[in-house]
């Protein structure tokens, strides 16, 4: 294959020849399971594919990496989510589990939730889930987390905003 110039445009086909063995590779050590180290392989280029932007030859193994590690940071959040799902479905009488479909929609929702907390600030995060699960009071939560009153309803004012933008963006 011809050398391309730095910076220019490069077929997706040759991306994946030239780069999807050892990003198989790394996602395999990564994972420690060689089929989701396969499956996140393909997603990472299902992703490249689906891009707006020309992909630049620019280093390709840093853009790849790039978009992979979300991938991988992405499952194990939805892991660690369907682990304390079913750790709390456990404590719970038989009879009172949800059906598979319920069940897969709980996961997608806990999935959708905490993608949406992920982009708040980590104190807005924390006030924000207090106020919301822990029924804690602002007071409570300022003397928790070290700051005013005022500052965590701040926080929640921001969180909820948040939500709500996203919520309405999506519809």
């Amino acid at each position: 294959m011809p050398p391309i110039e730095p910076n220019s445009s490069i077929n997706v086909a040759a991306l994946y020849s030239e780069h999807h063995g050892w990003l198989f590779a790394w996602l395999r050590r990564k994972l420690g399971c060689s089929e989701q180290a396969a499956d996140m392989a393909q997603d990472t280029f299902v992703r490249v594919l689906v891009r707006d932007e020309p992909v630049s030859n620019h280093a390709p193994k840093a853009f790849l990496s790039t978009i992979a590690r979300g991938l991988v940071i992405d499952h194990w959040r939805r892991s660690a989510l369907e682990k304390a799902y079913l750790d709390a479905l456990a404590q719970i009488p038989e009879q009172f589990y949800p059906s598979a479909e319920e069940h897969h929609q709980t996961l997608q929702t806990l999935e959708q939730i905490a993608a949406l907390l992920d982009c708040l600030k980590a104190k807005v995060r924390t006030a924000f889930l207090l106020y919301q699960l822990g029924g804690m009071t602002h007071a409570q939560i300022a003397k928790q987390l070290g700051v005013s009153s005022r500052t965590v309803e701040r926080h929640v004012a921001d969180a909820l905003f948040h939500c709500y933008q996203l919520r309405y963006r999506e519809n």
